[in-house]
C-alpha cells in the first residue's frame, strides 16, 4: 500500500475524531446525534449528525445539519469556539394528554448542553437532546437583557440524493398536496412537516419545529439556494398583506424553538408524541371544562348553511340523534334568518342537550376577507367583550379563520386569543392556519386546527375529487403525525364536487384522521341513510385516544391504524390506489393475552357504496382478510367480551 496514502488515511481518521465533539445517545440507545466542527479544530462552523443504531449496525440519516445564527448585531456561526459540553442529563417527566393519540405520555431523553463564544466573546448553548423516537435541539443565548433583530437562523438539513420525500409547497394557509420525490430537483419553499425515507429505505424521519412562542417568528424549509439543503427562512414579506414584520425580534435571554427530527420506522413517526412533548406543561390549572367529542357541521353541504335558522335546527337535531355533542355555527351566523336569528338558534340548540361552537374572522389588515364578524378577536379587549357575551349565550368554543402569515405578530395573536379563551373556559379551533407547534400540550383547550387539504376542498374546484384518495394516505404519515387536524372528514353524500372514494374508505377517516374535536362534514340524510351498523359505530367512535399503533400502510398507498379508547380497539385501514383492490390480512396481536373480543368489521361491499358488516370473536392470535376496493376502506371495533 502507499505510504502517501496511509499517511493521508490516518490524518483524516485523526481529524475526524478531533472534530466530533459531543455525543448524545437516547435511552435506548438507538438514536445518536453528533457534533463536529467543519475544519476539524475548537473553533468554526459546527454541524450535526444523526445516526440509528439497530441490530448491530449504525446508519447515517442526516449527514449535515448546519448550525447557526446571524443576530442583527453579532454572528453566532463562522467563528464559534467550543467552550465545553455540559453532563448528560435525563429528562423524564409524565404528563396526561386530554386530546390527541395518546393520553399517556412522556417527556424522555438525555440531553447535553454544549456552550460556544464568539469572536466578541458572546456565547450561545446549543440543547441537544436524544429520544427514543428523535432527536431535538434549541438555541439559547443566555445574555441577560438585550433586544435584536435576528437576520437569519442557519439551520440547513443536508438531504442526499436518493432520498425519498413527501414535501408540500408552502402556502400560509398549509393547504398544499403532498408530492413525492427522490431528490431535490424541486427547488422551492416547503412546509413543515416533511417527511424522508433513507437511500436504503431503512429509515424514515420527519422534520419539524415545536414550542414556538412570542419570542420567534414561524420557519419553513427551503431548498431554493442548493438543491440538497433544506434551510430554515423566515416568512415572506407579502404574508398576511405585507404587514408585520418578516424578521423577528428576540429579547434576552431567549431560547428558539425546538427543531424536532422523528425518526425510526413508520410506526415510530406516526405514533409519536414528541412534537407536543417537548412542549411545555398546561398553563390552565383546571381543565375539566375541556371536552373532545365530535361536532356536525353544515358548511360543506351547504356554503351558507348557517345563514338558516332552519338548517342550523336540523344540524342540532343530527347531533342530538347521532350522541355527538357540539354544533358548529359557521360563517354568516350574524345575518341568520329563514325563521329564527342566533339568539333562537342557540335556545334550540341548548334544548337539544347540544353544545354551540361559533365562527369568526381573525379580521385586522392582514386578511382580505371582510366576512363579519371581523374584528371582535383582534385585541384583548374585544376579545373580553365578545367572551363575555359568548358565556352568557352557552357558547363554549370558538372557531378563528384566515390568518394568514406565521411572522411573529401573528405568533403573538395565536397565543393571546389561547391566553383569554382559557380565562372564559372557551375552547379553541384555528382555521386558515399554521400546522401544529406543540402548542396544545401548554394549551388543551385548544382543540384542533385546519392547516390541511381537508373535505373542504370538495367545494373548492375538481382537483381534489381524483387527488383525495392518495393524499388521505399520506397525512397520517406527515400532517396529523404533528397534532390535531380537522379535515372534516367522513361524507358519504356529495358536496359542489363529487368523492370517488368509497362508503368503506369515508368511514375508516373517523379512526385514522385525529382531532380534538372532530368535525362530521356531511348533511343530516347522508348519516341517517346509512345502514344500522354503520350509523352505530358512528355514534360511538371516540376521537381522543389512549393509545395509537400503526398496524402497516406506506405513505400514499395504504394505511391501517388502530386507536385504543379504555378496553375498546377501533381501527381503521384504506387503499388509495385508483386501479387495484387490495386484501389485507389484518392481525390482532397488539391485543392483550388471553381475552377475547368481539370484533364489528364493516369493510366494502360489492361496489363504491355498499357496506359489509361482519361480528366475529378474535383474540389477539387471531387474524381476517380484509378486501378493500380501489379507493376503498373499512373501520372496527373490538370490544372485550364479559
Amino acid at each position: 500500500m502507499n505510504k502517501t496514502f496511509i499517511v493521508l488515511l490516518l490524518l483524516s481518521i485523526v481529524l475526524s475524531l478531533s472534530a466530533q465533539k459531543t455525543t448524545v445517545v437516547s435511552p435506548n440507545r438507538k438514536i445518536i446525534v453528533e457534533l463536529f466542527n467543519t475544519q476539524g479544530s475548537e473553533k468554526g462552523e459546527w454541524f450535526l449528525k444523526v445516526k440509528i443504531s439497530d441490530k448491530g449496525k449504525t446508519s447515517e440519516i442526516i449527514p449535515q445539519i448546519t448550525l447557526g445564527l446571524d443576530r442583527s448585531d453579532q454572528n453566532f456561526s463562522k467563528e464559534l469556539k467550543f467552550l465545553k459540553a455540559g453532563k448528560t442529563l435525563l429528562i423524564n417527566e409524565e404528563y396526561t394528554a386530554i386530546h390527541g393519540k395518546r393520553s399517556q405520555c412522556s417527556n424522555s431523553a438525555n440531553e447535553v448542553v454544549v456552550t460556544f463564544e464568539n469572536p466578541t466573546k458572546a456565547r450561545m448553548n446549543l440543547i441537544l437532546r436524544a429520544y427514543n423516537d428523535g432527536v431535538a435541539f434549541r438555541y439559547e443565548l443566555p445574555e441577560k437583557s438585550g433586544s435584536f433583530v435576528m437576520k437569519d437562523e442557519l439551520t440547513a438539513y443536508s438531504i442526499p440524493d436518493s432520498t425519498k420525500r413527501w414535501l408540500q409547497k408552502f402556502n400560509p394557509a398549509n393547504e398544499g398536496l403532498y408530492t413525492v420525490m427522490k431528490d431535490g430537483e424541486v427547488q422551492q419553499d416547503w412546509a413543515y412537516p416533511a417527511l424522508f425515507n433513507t437511500p436504503e429505505k431503512d429509515y424514515w424521519y420527519l422534520i419539524h419545529e415545536a414550542d414556538l412562542d412570542r419570542n420567534y417568528c414561524g420557519t419553513k424549509l427551503s431548498n431554493i439556494s442548493d438543491k440538497t439543503t433544506y434551510k430554515l427562512t423566515f416568512p415572506d414579506q407579502w404574508n398576511g398583506r405585507g404587514k408585520g414584520e418578516s424578521l423577528p425580534t428576540i429579547s434576552l435571554p431567549w431560547e428558539s424553538p425546538w427543531r424536532v427530527i422523528i425518526a425510526g420506522s413508520l410506526a415510530d413517526i406516526v405514533e409519536s408524541t414528541l412534537v407536543d412533548d417537548v412542549c411545555p406543561p398546561s398553563v390552565i390549572s383546571r381543565t375539566d371544562w375541556i371536552k373532545p367529542g365530535v361536532a356536525s357541521w353544515n358548511y360543506w353541504s351547504d356554503n351558507h348553511g348557517t345563514r338558516s335558522y332552519k338548517t342550523v335546527c336540523a344540524f342540532a337535531d343530527l347531533a342530538a340523534e347521532m350522541g355527538w355533542p357540539y354544533t358548529l355555527l359557521d360563517w354568516e351566523w350574524d345575518s341568520m334568518g329563514d325563521g329564527g336569528k342566533l339568539e333562537d338558534a342557540l335556545t334550540y340548540i341548548h334544548s337539544k342537550g347540544i353544545k354551540p361552537l361559533i365562527w369568526y374572522n381573525s379580521g385586522g389588515d392582514h386578511t382580505w376577507v371582510e366576512s363579519t364578524p371581523k374584528n371582535r378577536m383582534l385585541t384583548h379587549e374585544n376579545r373580553v367583550e365578545e367572551f363575555t357575551k359568548l358565556k352568557k349565550l352557552g357558547v363554549v368554543g370558538v372557531k378563528i379563520d384566515f390568518f394568514e402569515s406565521e411572522k411573529q405578530d401573528m405568533i403573538k395573536y395565536y397565543l393571546d386569543i389561547l391566553d383569554d379563551a382559557a380565562k372564559f373556559e372557551m375552547l379553541v379551533y384555528f382555521h386558515g392556519c399554521l400546522v401544529p407547534r406543540g402548542w396544545a400540550r401548554t394549551y388543551p383547550n385548544l382543540m384542533t386546527y385546519e392547516g390541511v387539504r381537508g373535505a373542504e376542498w370538495y367545494n373548492n374546484g375538481p382537483e381534489f375529487t381524483s387527488t383525495a384518495p392518495e393524499h388521505n394516505a399520506v397525512l397520517p404519515f406527515t400532517r396529523n403525525v404533528v397534532g390535531a387536524m380537522d379535515y372534516t372528514p367522513v361524507t358519504f353524500t356529495n358536496s359542489q364536487f363529487p368523492h370517488i372514494t368509497t362508503y368503506g374508505h369515508e368511514l375508516a377517516l373517523s379512526v385514522l384522521f385525529e382531532s380534538g374535536i372532530q368535525h362530521f362534514a356531511d348533511r343530516p340524510e347522508g348519516y341517517y341513510s346509512l345502514p344500522d351498523a354503520v350509523r352505530v359505530f358512528l355514534k360511538n367512535v371516540p376521537n381522543s385516544w389512549d393509545n395509537t399503533k400503526l398496524l402497516e400502510g406506506y405513505p400514499g398507498k395504504d394505511i391501517i391504524i388502530a386507536r385504543q379508547k379504555g378496553n375498546k380497539w377501533y381501527i381503521g385501514g384504506i387503499n388509495a390506489d385508483n386501479m387495484q383492490e387490495k386484501t389485507r390480512k389484518l392481525s390482532f396481536d397488539f391485543l392483550p393475552e388471553g381475552v377475547k373480543y368481539k370484533l364489528i368489521l364493516i369493510t366494502d361491499g360489492k361496489h363504491d357504496k355498499e357496506f359489509y358488516t361482519q361480528y366475529l370473536v378474535v383474540n389477539k392470535t387471531s387474524s381476517v382478510d380484509v378486501k378493500l376496493l380501489r379507493r376503498g376502506g373499512f373501520a372496527a371495533c373490538l370490544s372485550p367480551v364479559n
